[in-house]
């Protein structure tokens, strides 16, 4: 079976890989340019498969880096057909965070159910023929959640890990309905069967009113019509054959009551759930009593889930690997320290350019992640022999990039360090349905988390990506308004469920869900005061 979600790196000659190699140097060492686009890099080649020898670095890195994460992946894989997933290990920093035993045996269970149940499967074709029986039989061997998207790839990403959080929890499969602009992004996690829906699956579209809010088929509908209720007989007849959860930012209250402790039960009724989120859900499972001693075996560390299972789930494939690689080779694998600052401007609540400049310059400064600069003195007349710390800048515009990189290029530092400063991308635009566009940003993700120090915007999916990826509590930029600070430091590396439910079923009413147990508490993003998030 491939280890793709869908195509296969186009092999190379190994002569181009030389070639190309040699040709960045001499660029970079030549001062031609000071940042060659990621672009470029992207259309050069594609990242070989029959070995990986394509990824090694510029500057030695550490050999004894534990490539399976402390136990966390699974050693059945072809390590050329999907180079990401044992070498990012030598990139990330050493992580504090070990998954616990029980996680590791969890995942382990969780293959062997996935090869047992996955596509194509005899319990598979089963559960596919009570689906186009039009009605629920109540549950079956193999019983699954299909993963839907909705929004940014950030989103995406975080909603997705959640779904997986809840499938391991339910004993469910997750699978996914792969949209085109995600195709050959990601090499398929489990192994010797795919996560993703077949092309004979029954149903055809989701990206219709029967998969969104309002949808007749949604438990929030169901629910509200009264044609479902939390705790009805598992067994009744008029069960429909799958549910639809619908848990996006704009899921109404019935659509919430998803959170419910007593909804689980009914959930159970269905082999087949379709879900659709765009946020990190994961934080309201902690506060469903049911769940409490699973997860607290599966996560010791609250504030680690996103980083474990991100790391088990996420590994881009070759094609998209070799841009990670050969980008940081190029310019960032003979720094002494590198700092990633991504800054993203949000256009339903947009800041002005010169204000969140100065926010972003003013954080790097006051927190000494990066020196000031000597004004009146022109920059070192040399700096041979010195390793410069690399700043990499992510961000739709290039203003940000450009101001940083001539505040360095222009003038010394006061502590004399060489600051070299690149960007891999400016896209000006969010475009998600664009393929190339997600290829970008995935590699930049994956950029970001190779920092030493991280530097986000507050409320930004694509920054909680890369600091769970590598285990970054970064210093979160805020918005300029009525602040005192530019910035503050995360408490925790956890993404922030931005929309969460302040409903409490029991108690019938709104309450403060982030006093309800010590590890869920709100998020450190001011404008999100009501979003809750995991802490140890």
């Amino acid at each position: 079976m491939r280890d793709k979600l869908l195509g296969a790196a186009a092999a190379r000659p190994l002569l181009v890989v030389a070639a190309l190699t040699v040709v960045l140097l001499l660029i970079v060492l030549s001062g031609a340019t000071r940042n060659l686009p990621l672009d470029l890099l992207i259309r050069s080649y594609s990242a070989p498969e029959e070995g990986p020898q394509n990824c090694s670095l510029a500057s030695p890195i550490e050999p004894a880096k534990d490539k399976l994460l402390g136990g966390l992946l699974s050693p059945a894989f072809d390590e050329p057909s999907c180079l990401s997933r044992y070498q990012s290990a030598q990139f990330w920093k050493s992580s504090n965070h070990t998954p616990s035993p029980y996680l590791l045996q969890k995942l382990r269970s969780y293959e062997a159910l996935h090869q047992r149940c996955g596509p194509h499967t005899d319990l598979y074709n089963k559960s596919i023929d009570q689906l186009r029986s039009n009605r629920s039989t109540g549950p079956l061997e193999c019983n699954y959640v299909v993963w839907l998207q909705s929004g940014g790839l950030g989103n995406r990403l975080m909603s997705l890990i959640s779904t997986f959080l809840y499938a391991i929890l339910n004993n469910r499969v997750l699978l996914l309905s792969v949209p085109d602009d995600l195709h050959d992004m990601f090499c398929e996690p489990f192994p010797g069967t795919s996560w993703a829906l077949p092309s004979d699956f029954p149903i055809k579209k989701f990206e219709t009113r029967d998969f969104y809010g309002g949808s007749p088929q949604s438990y929030g509908n169901l629910l509200k019509n009264k044609m479902l209720s939390n705790g009805m007989d598992a067994t009744h007849a008029s069960l429909p054959a799958y549910l639809y959860l619908h848990l996006t930012h704009d899921a109404d209250d019935s659509d919430k009551m998803f959170y419910c402790e007593d909804a689980q039960p009914l959930f159970q009724s269905f082999p087949w759930l379709f879900l659709r989120s765009n946020q990190y859900f994961a934080p309201s499972l902690f506060l469903v009593s049911q769940y409490n001693d699973e997860l607290q075996k599966l996560f010791p560390e609250k504030e680690a889930v996103f980083h474990h299972l991100g790391r088990y789930l996420l590994h881009p494939t070759n094609s998209v690997w070799g841009y990670v690689t050969r980008y940081y080779e190029a310019y960032l694998a003979n720094a002494k320290e590198r700092v990633g600052i991504q800054v993203r401007n949000f256009p339903n609540a947009p800041v002005k350019f010169e204000l969140m400049l100065d926010q972003v310059i003013n954080c790097t400064l006051k927190e000494k992640i990066l020196p000031d600069i000597k004004v009146e003195v022109p920059a070192n007349l040399t700096t041979s022999g010195v390793k410069p710390k690399a700043v990499l800048v992510t961000s739709l515009q290039t203003g940000y990039f450009e101001k940083l990189r001539n505040m360095y290029y222009e003038h010394s530092s006061t502590t004399g360090d060489a600051i070299g400063v690149y960007q891999p991308s400016h896209e000006e635009l969010q475009r998600t349905e664009n393929q190339n566009h997600n290829t970008k940003a995935l590699a930049e993700m994956y950029l970001l988390s190779f920092s030493d120090v991280l530097v986000t915007t507050a409320f930004s999916t694509f920054g909680y990506v890369a600091q769970g990826l590598g285990g970054l509590r970064p210093w979160m930029v805020l918005r300029p308004d009525n602040q005192n600070s530019p910035c503050r430091r995360a408490l925790s590396m956890e993404p922030c469920f931005h929309f969460a439910p302040a409903y409490d079923c029991k108690a019938g009413r709104n309450i403060d869900k982030g006093t309800v147990v010590p590890h869920v508490k709100h998020c450190e993003d001011l404008d999100f005061r009501w979003g809750l998030k995991l802490f140890d």
